[in-house]
């Protein structure tokens, strides 16, 4: 990767984090770094409604004020804005990455990637937001529209940066899982990296080719390759390996049928990610 890191920030406790695996990319792959922080105009309507039953000369004066207001709202949120980009290009300058750049957009946030996401490698964010405390069991609201929304890997980040060394690919043939093979394969990003390919499931002879696949694969990219076949579900398998094997990043597709890509969007969805506390890489 040599091209352009999107990465959303909002001013979060999850917003460093998003800054420090950015620059972390970044340095691996010599990629431009650009931040995006999103005033949502929705988020202020509503507050004119206030109004809705004042009558007579009452309102007119009632309604200046809230236009004052609304006004005065704006100015500091767009303040707010540039501090919160300000600090987080100090925080990835600091960590030795000099090409950086910021952007303050009036939008929905998901109309912002689906704008923008064109020129980006890939798109960093928090597995939170600012909506979400630390220790809610929900991910961040806008999480999975984005997860959707997006056509390009996306690395969400979790509470807190640790150095990344050991890596797991959730796999199962399926083609999403195939291409965060490749991908893992191909991008410097993984350079030197100790990469494990998993599944869960039944022992069988295609799964344990499949398996061998994705290891020549990654071997072919200068990877030494370990593969394992997990007993059990595949959301506690995997989770039990990332504890036990001291796994630092999980890839894994985002989309598909099987019992592994429906963890992310699906019935039991977030129950991965939201377990995990190491960051993940979703591929489309």
């Amino acid at each position: 990767m040599t091209g352009m890191l999107m990465a959303l920030v909002d001013g979060s406790a999850y917003s460093e984090s998003v800054c420090r695996h950015a620059a972390w990319i970044a340095k691996r792959s010599g990629a431009q770094v650009k931040l995006y922080h999103v005033l949502d105009p929705r988020r202020a309507q509503g507050r004119r409604d206030l109004s809705g039953s004042i009558r007579l000369g009452a309102r007119s004066q009632l309604m200046e004020q809230l236009s004052d207001l609304d006004e005065q709202h704006a100015k500091l949120s767009q303040a707010q804005g540039r501090a919160i980009l300000d600090d987080a290009r100090a925080l990835i300058e600091a960590e030795g990455v000099a090409d950086v750049i910021t952007r303050l957009r009036h939008d929905d946030i998901v109309n912002t990637v689906e704008q923008k996401e064109a020129a980006a490698d890939m798109i960093v964010i928090g597995k939170r937001g600012e909506a979400a405390g630390l220790d809610s069991p929900h991910l961040g609201s806008n999480f999975e529209r984005i997860v959707r929304a997006s056509h390009k890997p996306v690395f969400v980040s979790n509470r807190s940066f640790a150095p990344i060394e050991r890596v797991l690919i959730a796999y199962d043939g399926g083609v999403s899982s195939m291409k965060a093979v490749d991908h893992v394969a191909r991008d410097p990003v993984f350079a030197g990296l100790k990469v494990i390919v998993a599944t869960a499931g039944q022992d069988t002879a295609d799964l344990r080719r499949a398996l061998e696949k994705a290891r020549a694969t990654l071997n072919a990219g200068g990877h030494e390759a370990e593969v394992k076949l997990l007993k059990g579900a595949p959301d506690k398998a995997l989770a039990d390996l990332v504890e036990t094997d001291g796994i630092d990043l999980l890839v894994m597709g985002a989309y598909g049928h099987s019992r592994i890509r429906t963890l992310v969007i699906g019935s039991t969805t977030t129950g991965m990610i939201r377990s995990c506390k190491v960051p993940v890489v979703l591929m489309r």
